[in-house]
């Protein structure tokens, strides 16, 4: 994997990985060491990917959580995320990144990826789907193949086509995936979702709690009893668990000094950042550049 030069954690578009096809709003391809985008890690994107791997192993550390990577199985990435891949030489498998705006084309329920337990997980977990059963591992691997061998074709409606596997291996995933308890329950479930995608998006503007609540227009305090409810954290952990989590990755990861940092982050001074920083983990900003 191409190393990075520590001067920020970059964002990718999709047009990085377009092979083909200006515009175009997805890519799918084989996904093995023989790829030949470069990309560096640790890195977040401003679209959806799907990693579906089929033999080898490693580590897939998506912020901050490490998971095992073994055969017959996917990762569900969302807008955002930070991750950073540590791949054996044998790895082989498929890798699908879209846009929301083509999957939900067609959609009349513009919440429909929202709705899918892997996307902008309630908890602040991601793992992945480990495929056990032939019937689903030979069902899931002919669907990839088929969009894969769609995309390199020129053929009439590839994208109607593409789009429609793409639904029924979301579909298909969203039946196998593991489903949690708070994910389970419908009401308040998709605000609080949209409060997560919001979080994803402006955290950087360093937000209150009342700020997000007018973005979705409720009040501050239905946000925080339905994120409660929901979570069992507050809606005030979940804004501050995302930014002592940038705020890490940028000294760990990037040479912008602290005061840089507390300015793209949108803190009043370099004092109160670090103060903040320190009363959420018990350290100063630099103490933890000099024992990460």
């Amino acid at each position: 994997m191409a190393g990075s030069d520590k001067k920020s954690i970059p964002v990718y578009s999709i047009d990085k990985f377009r092979r083909s096809g200006h515009g175009k709003q997805y890519e799918i391809e084989v996904f093995d060491k023989n790829r030949d985008f470069k990309v560096t890690y640790p890195h977040r994107h401003d679209f959806y990917e799907i990693l579906f791997l089929t033999v080898g192993n490693g580590t897939h550390t998506i912020d901050a959580n490490e998971y095992a990577i073994k055969h017959n199985c996917i990762f569900f990435l969302s807008p955002g995320q930070i991750h950073s891949l540590q791949l054996s030489d044998d790895i082989k498998g498929y890798i699908f990144l879209f846009t929301s705006e083509f999957y939900l084309l067609n959609k009349q329920d513009k919440n429909h990826l929202l709705e899918l337990p892997f996307f902008y997980s309630l908890s602040n977990e991601n793992p992945p789907l480990y495929l056990i059963d032939d019937k689903d591992i030979n069902l899931v691997y002919n669907l990839f193949k088929q969009a894969c061998d769609e995309n390199n074709q020129s053929l009439t409606d590839s994208d109607d086509m593409i789009r429609s596997l793409l639904d029924i291996i979301l579909i298909t995933c969203k039946r196998l995936y593991p489903l949690k308890q708070e994910e389970s329950k419908g009401k308040g479930r998709l605000m609080v979702k949209r409060f997560k995608q919001l979080i994803e998006e402006n955290y950087h503007k360093n937000l209150s709690v009342k700020d997000y609540a007018s973005l979705l227009a409720v009040t501050p305090n239905h946000l925080s009893e339905t994120v409660k409810e929901l979570t069992g954290r507050t809606s005030s952990n979940l804004i501050s668990d995302k930014m002592i989590l940038e705020i890490k990755r940028m000294l760990l990861h990037t040479d912008l000094t602290v005061s840089e940092i507390a300015y793209q982050l949108n803190f009043a001074d370099q004092s109160y950042f670090s103060k903040y920083f320190k009363s959420h983990t018990g350290i100063s900003p630099n103490d933890l550049r000099k024992n990460p």
